[in-house]
C-alpha cells in the first residue's frame, strides 16, 4: 500500500511537471482580487473581533448538540427535556459574561 501511495505521489508530481506553465516567481506583494493590499495581514481585525468569534461558535457548536437532541427527545421523554434546559442555562450563563465583559458591544 505505502509503494502504490509513493508511485501515486510520484506520477502526480511528474504529471504536474509536464504539464505545468512555466511561470515566474512572485516578485510583489499578493492582490486581493485585482487590489493591493491596504495594510498588513496581521493588522487587519481588532482583538474585539476575538470574542465574538468564540461566541459564534460556541453557538454553533451549541446547534450541533441540538439536532441530534430533536432527533431523540420523543424516546427519551421528560429527562431530555431537563438536560437541554440545563445545557440552555449554561450557555446564557456564557452569553451573559460575554455581555457583562462588552463582547457584543461593536463600537
Amino acid at each position: 500500500m505505502a509503494l502504490v501511495a509513493a508511485f501515486v505521489v510520484a506520477g502526480l508530481y511528474l504529471a504536474h511537471r509536464a504539464l505545468a506553465t512555466a511561470s515566474p516567481p512572485l516578485e510583489s506583494l499578493p492582490f486581493q482580487s485585482g487590489w493591493r493590499p491596504a495594510e498588513h495581514a496581521l493588522s487587519r481585525f481588532h482583538v474585539r473581533w476575538y470574542l465574538a468569534t468564540l461566541i459564534f461558535l460556541a453557538f454553533d457548536v451549541e446547534m450541533l448538540f441540538m439536532y441530534p437532541w430533536s432527533v431523540v427527545v420523543g424516546r427519551l421523554g421528560g429527562t431530555a427535556i431537563v438536560e437541554m434546559f440545563v445545557f440552555l442555562g449554561g450557555v446564557f450563563v456564557a452569553v451573559g459574561w460575554a455581555w457583562r465583559e462588552g463582547a457584543l458591544r461593536w463600537v
